[in-house]
């Protein structure tokens, strides 16, 4: 990201930087262009979330699923109790 930054002055365009830099690194353009773009972001030059907003986001949709499936099994074994008791009720 700094070497895509530095001979960013030196080149007619940032994705000519970014190829030059990538070459020299011997490394994915698109795979430093990701990373330059991640790190504009970050920085707050580039709108989009962060990061480590990012990153919450993911923890939040991971505790979300695990919720809905715990909901889901105490869903279940609720109608299976209280289907067991009306069964226990008509006996």
């Amino acid at each position: 990201m700094r070497l895509v930054l530095e001979e960013q002055s030196q080149h007619p365009s940032q994705w000519a930087a970014i190829t030059s830099v990538a070459a020299k690194l011997g490394c994915g353009h698109e795979a430093l262009r990701k990373w330059v773009r991640r790190a504009e972001t970050d920085t707050g030059k580039r709108p989009g979330p962060t990061t480590t907003e990012l990153e919450r986001l993911k923890e939040l949709e991971r505790e979300n699923r695990e919720l809905k499936r715990a909901n889901e099994i105490l869903r279940k074994a609720s109608a299976y109790f209280a289907q067991a008791e009306l069964d226990r009720r008509h006996s």
